[in-house]
C-alpha cells in the first residue's frame, strides 16, 4: 500500500512545488488588467454585464486556467511541440483562405461549429515557438549565415503572407515585427539589419501599389482626418473628442458620454482604451499603461534569468507580440498612425485574443518557472 501512494505523492509534491514558482505577483497584474478590461466592458454597455462583459469574464476565468496549466508543462515539452504547433497554425490559416467567414471585410474567421476562431492569433505565439526552436539549435555566428538565415525568413514570411492575403494588414504588421524582432535578438548582424531596412523603406512606393482600396483610405484618413468627417474619418475624430474630453482626472465611472450615446464605433473592442481615458482621464490611461509596463519589465527579467536560448528567445517574443499590441492599438486610437483593427490585450472584447494572449502568459511562466533547466543544442533544421 506504501508503495501504492508513494508515487502520486510525488508528482504532487512537484506540481506543488512547480506551482509554489509561478510569479503570482505577474499573474496579479495580468488580473487586475483584466478586471480593467471587464469595467469598461460593463460601462460601454450602459451598465450591464451583458452582452460583453459577463462574456469576457468566462473567457478569462478559462485563460487563467490555460495559464497555470502550460506554466506546469515542462518547457523542453514546448519546444518539442514549437514546429507541429507553426504546422498547424499554417494549415489553420490556409483553411480561412477556403472556407474563412468574412468579417470587417476580411476573411480572418474559421468556423469550427460552435465556435469561432481566428488563427492568426494562434500564429503569433506559434511563430514565436518555431522561431524560439529555431535559434536554439545555431550558435551567434551561425545566425548571419545566409543558408541558415533563409529558413528563418520563411517561417516569418509564409504566416504574414497568408495573414497579408486576408486581408488583415494589422496582425500580418505584428507578425513581421516580432519575427524580426527575434531575428536581432538571436544575434542577426547589423551587417544585415542596416541594408535591409534600407531596402524597406525604399520598397514603400512599390508596397503602395498592392494595398486595397480601404487600406489606402484609411492612410488618407490618418493624414486628414477632417476630409470625411462623417464617414472614413468619423472613427478617429470621435476618438479624440472623448480623450481630450476626459482631461487630466476623466468624467468618471459610466460618465463618458461619448460611448453611451454611441458617437464612438467599436467601443467595446479595437478603441476600449479610448472609453478609459474619456472615464478616468490621463491618469487612468496612465495608470493601465503602467501596469503593461511592468507585465512587459517582467518578461524581459524573466528572459534574461533563464538558462535556454530556447526559454529566453520565448519570454522575450511573448513580450514583443504584448508591446506591438499595445503600441499599435494606442497609437491607432490616438491618430498617430492608421486605423488598423488592432485589440489592446486583455481589456478589448475578444475571445480568440484572450485566450491566445493567456497562453503566450503560461508560455513566459513556463519560461520562469523552468528557467533553470539546462536545454541540449540541436541543429536548427525541421528534421
Amino acid at each position: 500500500m506504501a508503495g501504492f501512494t508513494f508515487a502520486p505523492a510525488g508528482r504532487e509534491a512537484r506540481i506543488i512545488d512547480k506551482l509554489s514558482e509561478i510569479n503570482w505577483g505577474l499573474v496579479g497584474i495580468i488580473a487586475v488588467i483584466a478586471g480593467i478590461g471587464f469595467a469598461m466592458l460593463y460601462s460601454v454597455a450602459g451598465g450591464s454585464f451583458e452582452p460583453w462583459a459577463s462574456k469576457q469574464m468566462i473567457r478569462f476565468a478559462a485563460g487563467l486556467i490555460i495559464l497555470i496549466t502550460v506554466a506546469l508543462i515542462d518547457i523542453r515539452i514546448w519546444m518539442s511541440l514549437a514546429y507541429p504547433a507553426y504546422a498547424m497554425s499554417i494549415v489553420l490559416l490556409i483553411a480561412v483562405e477556403l472556407a474563412g467567414e468574412m468579417g470587417g471585410g476580411a476573411e480572418r474567421w474559421l468556423n469550427l461549429g460552435p465556435i469561432q476562431v481566428q488563427p492568426s492569433e494562434f500564429m503569433k505565439i506559434s511563430l514565436i515557438l518555431a522561431l524560439a526552436r529555431y535559434f536554439h539549435g545555431l550558435t551567434l555566428d551561425e545566425v548571419s549565415r545566409p543558408f541558415q538565415l533563409l529558413p528563418a525568413l520563411f517561417i516569418i514570411g509564409l504566416p504574414a503572407g497568408l495573414v497579408l492575403m486576408q486581408p488583415n494588414l494589422g496582425t500580418a504588421t505584428i507578425i513581421a515585427l516580432v519575427g524580426f524582432s527575434l531575428l536581432f535578438l538571436a544575434g542577426l548582424s547589423w551587417k544585415i539589419i542596416v541594408p535591409t531596412i534600407m531596402a524597406g523603406l525604399a520598397a514603400i512606393p512599390v508596397a503602395w501599389q498592392f494595398l486595397h482600396d480601404y487600406q489606402k483610405e484609411r492612410v488618407y484618413t490618418f493624414l486628414d482626418p477632417d476630409r470625411d468627417p462623417l464617414g472614413a474619418g468619423y472613427n478617429i475624430l470621435q476618438a479624440k473628442i472623448a480623450l481630450g474630453s476626459g482631461g487630466v482626472f476623466g468624467k468618471g465611472f459610466l460618465n463618458g458620454t461619448q460611448s453611451h450615446l454611441n458617437f464612438l464605433p467599436e467601443k467595446h473592442t479595437d478603441f476600449i482604451f479610448v472609453i478609459v481615458g474619456e472615464e478616468f482621464g490621463l491618469i487612468g490611461a496612465g495608470l493601465l499603461l503602467v501596469l503593461y509596463v511592468l507585465v512587459l519589465a517582467s518578461a524581459v527579467s524573466i528572459a534574461l534569468d533563464t538558462r535556454s536560448q530556447f526559454a529566453r528567445l520565448v519570454a522575450m517574443g511573448i513580450g514583443l507580440n504584448l508591446l506591438f499590441y499595445i503600441l499599435i492599438n494606442v497609437s491607432m486610437v490616438m491618430g498617430l498612425i492608421p486605423v488598423v483593427g488592432i485589440p489592446l490585450p486583455l481589456v478589448s472584447y475578444g475571445g480568440t485574443a484572450m485566450l491566445t494572449v493567456m497562453f503566450g502568459f503560461g508560455l513566459l511562466m513556463s519560461a520562469h518557472v523552468h528557467r533553470n533547466v539546462e536545454m541540449a543544442r540541436h541543429s536548427g533544421a525541421f528534421f
